[in-house]
């Protein structure tokens, strides 16, 4: 299944339409209508025109938003263009992760909601990840802690604020560029928001600021990565010496009179 499978399933289920008669309006046959709903074929271009124009939903939105979420009667009314998210797929179909270089973290912020922009970004694939629309994100210097530079740090996309969970964690791309951070609450007009080290006070995102909002879902380390390992010969003979501390101080105190 797809978003655009689920998309259309809905849009028909709530005109109460049966697959046979919404295959008709659309001049196909209701056996070919139903791979499309169910996920096992993609429609060609004048397809996908057709059925936008009898939904009055957009081709973007009908691919890229679960509108499953939304009023119908509001689709025409979506805040802002955060909501048509640009996308890559292959002849197949298959969903590309697009990967934003550390070079071209500035430059996203202005080229997020561009086609052009987004397909010229370098981009992998992930099978395992399934269902929904991943990017990835390079830490970079105290932007992503605790991620080291050169991680890659991929998010599944966020379609609305109130989907946010507090103690989930977060890419947000804002306005001043993107941070790594846990989410705290909502406020009239900011969400609170913190970092992972506690010596760093929690802070507030003005809404106005946000670009977009990614669920963090996995962390491609770099190449060279080497996982820090506590030093356990030093901690045991710290331990040793304690041990030998507290017998001391127990043997003097043993000598005082009680």
């Amino acid at each position: 299944m797809s978003i655009f499978s689920d998309n259309i399933r809905f849009l028909r289920n709530k005109k109460n339409l049966s697959q046979q008669s919404f295959a008709e309006s659309l001049g196909m046959s209701r056996v070919r209508y139903s791979k499309y709903e169910d996920g096992r074929s993609e429609p060609p271009y004048e397809i996908l025109i057709r059925i936008s124009k009898f939904f009055q939903v957009s081709i973007d939105l009908l691919l890229t938003l679960d509108i499953r979420k939304y009023p119908i009667d509001d689709m025409v009314n979506l805040p802002d263009n955060n909501k048509v998210l640009p996308v890559v797929v292959d002849s197949e179909g298959n969903n590309y992760i697009e990967i934003v270089p550390q070079k071209a973290t500035m430059g996203y912020l202005n080229g997020y909601s561009d086609p052009e922009y987004i397909e010229s970004l370098p981009r992998i694939y992930l099978p395992f990840l399934g269902h929904g629309k991943f990017r990835g994100f390079m830490a970079d210097g105290d932007s992503m802690p605790p991620f080291i530079n050169g991680t890659c740090v991929v998010g599944e996309y966020v379609e609305s604020l109130k989907d946010l969970k507090p103690g989930k964690e977060y890419i947000f791309v804002t306005a001043e560029g993107t941070t790594f951070k846990t989410y705290v609450k909502s406020k009239k007009n900011s969400l609170t928001v913190a970092a992972d080290n506690s010596f760093y006070d929690p802070y507030d995102i003005q809404l106005s600021d946000i670009l977009q909002v990614w669920t963090y879902t996995i962390g491609i380390l770099p190449k060279d990565y080497k996982p820090y390992l506590p030093d356990y010969a030093h901690l045991k003979d710290m331990i040793g010496d304690l041990k030998k501390t507290v017998q001391d101080l127990e043997g003097k105190i043993s000598r005082f009179p009680s």
